[in-house]
Order: C-alpha cells, then sequence, then structure tokens
C-alpha cells in the first residue's frame, strides 16, 4: 500500500482572497510564518497560489506599490492541485511535470490541505529519489534541482 496526500498533508492552510492586497499577504505570511497562501474565491474555492517567488518577482522587481497590488493581479495560476486519494509518488511527478513546490490538496472543489515538496522530503526522505531519477531524464526547473541536489547524497 503506497502513502497518500492526506497522511502528509497539513491541513491548516491560509488562505486569501483574490481581491487581498499584496500588503495583506505579507502581513498573513509573517504572522503565521510561512511561504504560500492558496488564493480563495468567494465560495472558498481555491482558484490561485501566491507564493514568496511570487512577491520577488512580480512586485519587488517590477517595483509595484504592494498596498495598491492586488493579489488577483500577481497570484499563479491556474492552479495545479493534487487530492487527498493521490499516491505521494503521483504527486511528487506532478511538482515535478509542472515546476512547482507547492501543492495544494482538494477534494469536492474544497481546500483540504497543502504539501510542499520539502515536506515530503521531510516525512519520507527517499522519496526524493523520484524527482532524481526524474532529473535523469529531463531537465529539472532550477529551483527543485537545489532541492534535489541538497537532499540526495
Amino acid at each position: 500500500m503506497s502513502l497518500k496526500m492526506e497522511n502528509v498533508m497539513v491541513t491548516d492552510v491560509v488562505t486569501v482572497e483574490a481581491e487581498a492586497t499584496v500588503r495583506e499577504v505579507v502581513e498573513l505570511m509573517n504572522k503565521n510564518e510561512i511561504g504560500c497562501l492558496v488564493v480563495v474565491d468567494e465560495e472558498e474555492k481555491p482558484v490561485g497560489i501566491i507564493t514568496e517567488r511570487d512577491l520577488l518577482k512580480r512586485v519587488l522587481a517590477k517595483r509595484k506599490d504592494p498596498v495598491r497590488t492586488k493579489v488577483k493581479d500577481i497570484m499563479s495560476e491556474p492552479l495545479v492541485t493534487g487530492t487527498p486519494h493521490m499516491d505521494v509518488e503521483a504527486a511528487v511527478r506532478l511538482m515535478f511535470k509542472h515546476k512547482i513546490k507547492k501543492l495544494p490538496v482538494v477534494e469536492n472543489s474544497q481546500l483540504v490541505g497543502l504539501v510542499t515538496l520539502t515536506d515530503l522530503v521531510r516525512f519520507q526522505p527517499q522519496i526524493i529519489r523520484i524527482p532524481k531519477k526524474l532529473s535523469s531524464t529531463q531537465l529539472p526547473p532550477k529551483h527543485m534541482k537545489k532541492v534535489i541536489d541538497y537532499y540526495v547524497v
């Protein structure tokens, strides 16, 4: 029996609405000591994600005003998601394919969790062999290469 996402996901995911400002995002990230927020619509359905990298590339590097810039203008979308019953190995492959390190977990259109590549490696160190194996046949994303190289001896 393989390990499922529901066994490794974090369930207390912090979310933000698309109309929120970047300043509010930064405050939430700092308050909760996290590196991403899942963006939800009025019905609490996940529609995007905003990461520290998004803030650096789409706000700071472009000198946008964090008080006036809305989440909807800089969030990553469409949102790539997994399901609670998805095999962890399938999730890692999905993350590798889409060049992402954070995978929201959705069931019946509702956010139920979040898994990061770092969380997976901490939980089950041998899981890093999957992207390492994939990287031997295709070029890994730069940010994933750092994680792969760090965790695989």
